[in-house]
């Protein structure tokens, strides 16, 4: 025997024995230590060894099993048939060999095979099975033969029907998966924490957790949601039932949730229009998915392609990339925001996390990093969500060496001025106000923002030049600027100085409760700037409100109103404030206050590009009229405005019965006076 292959034996012994525990910590004591993609990449060697070593395989392999071994603490059920996992694609050559794999087993062409796509939810899966349409029996996956009888815990998901709508057969068997909503997710955990509780990973691991609780009782306290995805049997049971778009349809008309994302697709190319469309939303959603689930429309095409091994051949997983990641901690230090605020940021041995390389996150404050006991040194989980900024999960305490406490300084790192924290607040904070660097360039830059005075081409990197020059100390000193001085900063030339000095001017007219949200008051958003500018009319009448006043504004409590008067208390901001008019600055007065409420407390979702209106003004024609804009679509919304590619919310929109409406028709219901 070479010294080659017995390092292969030896290799796959200990895979298989680290996927068996990982198994085990996940579905049984549900404490997951190891990262999803880290199971994937283990998983994917094993099945290479045993692939190009057969003898090497063993029937306790994770490879030959589906999911792990059942709970002893509840009753055990043997499922009508298997509950299979899905083969995973992880690049896009891998989809591409499935689809030619599809086509060449079913002789079509290149753009001839069909496939219904949904999202692959993260949650627990479980089989639920009506007769005469009663709910009976719930059961998980388990082992994929056998599974957990959870009844009980399922009858308090208030999304799964006790009994089904429509006309369904005598016996019927739907699967689906359990999840936990993001809200509810991070509502549970507060409330852990209060209690003194354990706090979940995630919301798949909450979803299980809670869902396997032996007193129903409590799992009813937590907040869970199904989606159905199949029927079993369904071209015996349902008669003439042909795809598996058919079956979505069925389950909805049972009253069951199923994803609006989900759809048909033809080919490749559909297939990954369709995966490049919800990765691009998948931050937006209101649940955890971490892939696309592709399986052949056509009933009967599948039960042709059949299975193989541990899943079917009809059905893959194409996987986002993944979005935790392990890494060092190398340091922590901090940053100085526009409100003072100190914040500490993790400075990370690079790392590719959902598909981006990472070397910095977010560490929100000293007590964060207290709460989750986090050292400097300390391997950590980082994660990324889409855009937001990447944030360090927790460490991983089993790989601990040399570690260090982090303690926040006590001189701000800019300008050398105390910080301090006062005893309500978890932030610390650096006292210099505008005389610190740092937050005088975060303030101007705020205050150039788009949704401020929206001054075009004023960047954070031509600031913090404007500013490290002493060329701009205030707001006031932005409309002083001349294009010969922009001209001699780098990366800005003749052409660019001129329009960015020609897009300061024209910012001179503008609304209240912009120029209010422009002063990067703290603890005032743009609503309660919205709020404040509808509520006093005048910024003479604002800036003479005493905190009794401020606070009869909607929303507006103590500490608001507190920060409100002790910004226009200060000499400095005032005297900037008062510079500022005498260069111009002016407003006209608020819409709010000249339109009629013609849509008083309607509910819009805006979806698509509409080509008369940005986004934010189409918010702001209905917000002045008295309307809302949420961006789910629910049965409580009025309408769905449609701009051009209005992607998944029409389709919800129709399933619901919510009124869609073009941009024509929007402005048209803008323009009426009544409503």
């Amino acid at each position: 025997m070479s010294d080659d292959y017995s390092k292969i034996k030896i290799r796959a012994k200990e895979l298989r024995r680290i996927l068996n525990e990982a198994s085990h910590e996940y579905y049984i004591l549900d404490n997951p230590k190891l990262l999803d993609s880290e199971y994937d990449q283990l998983f994917t060697e094993l099945i290479s060894i045993e692939k190009k070593y057969p003898e090497l395989s063993s029937e306790n392999s994770p490879t030959q099993r589906v999911g792990s071994k059942i709970l002893d603490s509840f009753p055990s059920v043997s499922h009508s048939s298997p509950m299979l996992s899905l083969n995973n694609a992880i690049e896009a050559s891998d989809i591409k060999k499935f689809d030619q794999r599809m086509r060449d087993l079913l002789s079509l062409g290149e753009a001839d095979a069909t496939y219904f796509a949904e999202p692959k939810f993260d949650g627990l899966a479980i089989a639920l099975r009506y007769v005469d349409g009663v709910l009976v029996q719930a059961s998980t996956r388990g082992d994929g033969s056998t599974g957990e009888q959870v009844t009980e815990n399922v009858r308090t998901v208030r999304s799964i029907p006790l009994v089904l709508s429509g006309n369904p057969p005598n016996i019927v068997e739907v699967r689906g998966e359990v999840v936990m909503m993001k809200r509810d997710f991070n509502d549970l955990n507060q409330r852990q924490t209060k209690a003194g509780e354990k706090i979940f990973a995630n919301p798949r691991n909450a979803a299980a957790g809670s869902l396997r609780q032996h007193d129903s009782k409590i799992t009813a306290t937590r907040k869970l949601s199904f989606f159905a995805y199949s029927l079993e049997n369904a071209t015996r049971s349902h008669g003439t039932v042909k795809s598996q778009s058919e079956i979505s349809s069925i389950l909805k008309e049972y009253g069951f949730v199923t994803s609006s994302l989900s759809d048909s697709v033809r080919g490749l190319q559909g297939i990954q229009h369709f995966f490049e469309h919800v990765a691009a939303i998948r931050s937006n959603l209101d649940y955890e998915i971490d892939g696309i689930v592709y399986k052949v429309n056509s009933l009967e095409d599948q039960q042709k392609l059949g299975y193989v091994a541990r899943a079917p051949r009809y059905a893959i997983a194409y996987k986002f990339p993944p979005q935790e990641e392990i890494t060092k901690l190398l340091d922590i230090e901090v940053q100085v925001g526009r409100t003072g605020a100190i914040t500490p940021v993790a400075r990370l041995a690079p790392v590719r996390v959902g598909g981006v390389v990472v070397t910095n996150a977010t560490l929100h404050n000293q007590d964060e990093i207290a709460r989750k006991q986090i050292k400097i040194g300390d391997f950590v989980v980082v994660r990324r969500a889409g855009d937001v900024i990447p944030e360090v999960v927790r460490p991983i305490v089993g790989r601990r060496t040399h570690i260090e406490e982090f303690v926040m300084p006590t001189l701000c790192p800019e300008c050398n001025g105390e910080i301090s924290k006062e005893a309500e607040e978890s932030v610390y904070r650096c006292t210099a106000g505008m005389k610190c660097r740092a937050q005088r360039a975060q303030s101007i830059w705020h205050f150039c923002s788009r949704k401020a005075m929206n001054i075009d081409g004023v960047g954070e990197r031509l600031i913090d030049q404007l500013v490290e020059l002493k060329l701009v100390d205030s707001f006031a000193d932005l409309y002083r600027l001349e294009p010969e001085i922009l001209s001699t900063l780098e990366r800005v030339g003749k052409k660019s100085a001129e329009n960015i000095c020609t897009a300061i001017s024209n910012s001179r007219m503008t609304s209240l409760s912009r120029f209010i949200y422009s002063l990067g008051i703290r603890n005032v958003g743009e609503q309660t700037a919205k709020e404040l500018a509808s509520h006093f009319e005048t910024y003479e009448r604002l800036i003479a409100a005493t905190e009794e006043d401020l606070m009869k504004t909607p929303d507006i409590g103590p500490v608001v109103a507190r920060s409100i008067r002790q910004y226009f208390d200060d000499p400095y901001l005032s005297g900037v404030i008062e510079s500022l008019i005498e260069m111009g600055l002016s407003w006209k007065q608020e819409d709010a206050n000249i339109k009629k409420r013609t849509l008083s407390e309607k509910k819009f979702v805006l979806t698509g590009t509409l080509n008369n209106l940005s986004r934010d003004e189409a918010k702001q024609e209905i917000e002045v009229r008295g309307g809302v804009v949420t961006s789910a679509v629910s049965k409580n919304v009025d309408y769905v405005v449609l701009g051009e590619k209005p992607g998944s919310k029409l389709k919800r929109a129709t399933d619901l019965g919510v009124k869609t409406i073009d941009e024509l028709m929007f402005i048209r219901l803008l323009e009426s006076e009544n409503e």
